[in-house]
């Protein structure tokens, strides 16, 4: 700077040439690197190669605690063979050489693969099982859900997030928020959040704020498994915020599951009475009408069960891919069986018994002997096996209630032949006949109706729809000898209950008994429930003994 304050001429700034060609260089060597990473992963090649074999090597090791860090560094590994090598030591299916360590896949029981490149390979000694213990599986199962939660297949990403939720393992958090950032599906993204809570009401070391939201997912979520997660939280380490959240989190799912609970109660005492329906529907109508006690009403069930037995084996033999009909094929075939058998029993023995009833107890008794006998004679003594249609098995939830196919179509099936038989009663001719006589004998014999030719038919169908019933029963009982003598009791103490003769009794009584004794069974037991049941129905006997929905008639009027 000149004296007298005048400034240095300030030269124009010029860029040195060497800056621009540096920069150039440092441009081109982080393109070189990236390119040369972009075309090692769009080769397959994996950029944590170190890391996989240092894994592999510690499963060779032999030692749970290696086993454990070698689960930890494959997952961490990011590596695409990680996934197939967990899940071969979930299968049992990962072994290992001690001399030259490494670890093996078993494709086959004789060969094996490399579980580092998937090529097959030859054992150079003796190769052993990697040990696990119950650690190492939760492990195993913590790391396979990490790894598929990021998976192409939607399944494969609803299983792992239901795999995390259920081990709650505080190390898949990143990665459930890393599939939670890019999830779409909505059931997928819930089940995500509800193991995302699950854990994190378990960090006593997260904000306040998120534990308290995780507890309300899990009380929202309302069962067992959210229930399992609320109470093993820590809440003693917690904030008086968070514990009054866990508190009421927990309460709501407590009240969630009892709801749950008295509709599943509700769901099993409609299938059981929609069994005892079809059981003691046809003896409604024998015991309503004709005033007789058949004690040989279970062997019709149990004929109608061999029925289906009998078809299913000559559909196994002769045409096996129709066994998905071998169902309706039965029904019409078991009906028109028992309904001759009950017609040659009617018009051989009971019908010169009409007014004893004693006497008609004791021979349909021996009737019902005589006919377990034939057919244990017959078929032999063991149980027999009735298969399933694929549309009767597996089974759905509704509300978290499980419901089986099969019980939901007996159910179903229940209610249409109830429908039929009264559309039957009430618009065909027999019907007509079938309730003048139950009415008015004498007054429909002057009328011209032929009642013995009425009874033979109406014991006919009666002993026709417990053969239908045992066509149901085949699904979900024993198929044996001894199958009708299981129903004939409470078959007895529905109709009673419900009223004689009446229908519409029958259902109310079936549907209520069955509720009923599935509510008692929780408390009681299956025995006491029973003995329970029926002290109620003899002091309600004693109030109403024409049962619920009293019907005049023969049965009542003598």
């Amino acid at each position: 700077m000149e004296s007298g304050g005048a400034a240095w001429p300030i030269p124009p700034v010029r860029p040195a040439p060497w800056v621009g060609q540096e920069t150039k260089r440092r441009c081109a060597r982080h393109l070189r690197a990236l390119l040369a990473i972009l075309l090692l992963v769009l080769a397959g090649h994996p950029v944590h190669a170190a890391d996989l074999t240092q894994a592999l090597q510690g499963f060779a090791a032999d030692s749970y605690s290696d086993t454990a860090d070698a689960i930890d560094a494959l997952a961490a590994s990011g590596d695409p063979r990680a996934e197939a090598i967990i899940q071969a030591l979930q299968d049992e299916r990962l072994f290992f050489t001690a001399d030259p360590p490494k670890a093996l896949i078993q494709t086959s029981p004789d060969s094996f693969a490399d579980a580092a490149t998937g090529a097959p390979a030859t054992p150079e000694s003796e190769p052993q099982h990697v040990r696990q213990n119950n650690r190492i599986r939760t492990m195993v199962a913590t790391a396979l859900g990490s790894l598929t939660l990021l998976s192409g297949d939607p399944a494969k990403r609803l299983a792992a997030a239901h795999s995390v939720f259920k081990s709650r393992d505080a190390a898949a958090l990143p990665a459930l928020a890393a599939a939670l950032a890019h999830e779409t599906d909505r059931q997928i993204a819930g089940a995500l959040k509800d193991a995302q809570a699950a854990i994190m009401v378990g960090q006593v070391d997260a904000p306040d704020a998120q534990r308290i939201e995780a507890a309300r997912i899990l009380g929202a979520r309302g069962d067992q498994a959210a229930l399992a997660a609320l109470q093993s939280a820590p809440a003693d380490l917690a904030s008086p915020p968070v514990k009054a959240a866990i508190s009421a989190a927990i309460a709501s799912a407590q009240g969630g599951l009892a709801f749950a609970e008295a509709a599943q109660n509700i769901w099993y005492g409609l299938s059981l009475g929609s069994i005892l329906l079809l059981a003691a529907i046809g003896l409604a109508i024998t015991f309503g009408v004709m005033g007789v006690i058949n004690m040989a009403h279970g062997e019709m069930i149990m004929l109608g069960a061999y029925v289906t037995f009998a078809v299913q084996e000559v559909i196994r033999g002769y045409a096996p891919n129709l066994f998905g009909w071998s169902l309706p094929i039965a029904v019409p075939l078991a009906f028109l069986a028992t309904g001759l058998v009950g017609i040659v029993i009617e018009r051989g023995l009971i019908r010169f018994l009409y007014g004893r009833p004693l006497e008609t107890l004791l021979a349909t008794w021996g009737v019902s002997l005589i006919l377990q006998q034939a057919v244990r004679s017959y078929f032999g003594p063991d149980n027999r096996e009735v298969g399933a249609p694929a549309y009767m098995s597996g089974a759905f939830d509704v509300a978290g209630m499980q419901i089986t196919y099969g019980r939901l179509w007996i159910i179903v099936f229940a209610l249409a032949i109830f429908v039929g038989l009264n559309l039957l009663l009430r618009f065909t001719p027999l019907g007509l006949q079938m309730r003048a006589v139950t009415q008015n004998r004498r007054m429909a014999a002057s009328m011209g109706i032929a009642t013995p030719r009425v009874d033979a038919l109406t014991f006919g169908l009666g002993s026709g729809i417990a053969g239908i019933a045992g066509v149901a029963l085949s699904q979900i009982d024993n198929v044996s000898p001894n199958l009708g003598q299981s129903y004939i009791i409470d078959s007895f103490m529905v109709v009673v209950f419900g009223g004689v003769g009446n229908l519409w009794g029958t259902l109310v009584g079936a549907f209520t008994l069955g509720i009923a004794n599935k509510f008692l069974e929780p408390f009681a037991g299956a025995v006491l429930a029973k003995i329970v049941i029926l002290v109620f129905l003899i002091l309600f006997m004693q109030r109403r003994p024409r049962g619920l929905f009293a019907l005049k008639g023969r049965a009542v009027e003598t």
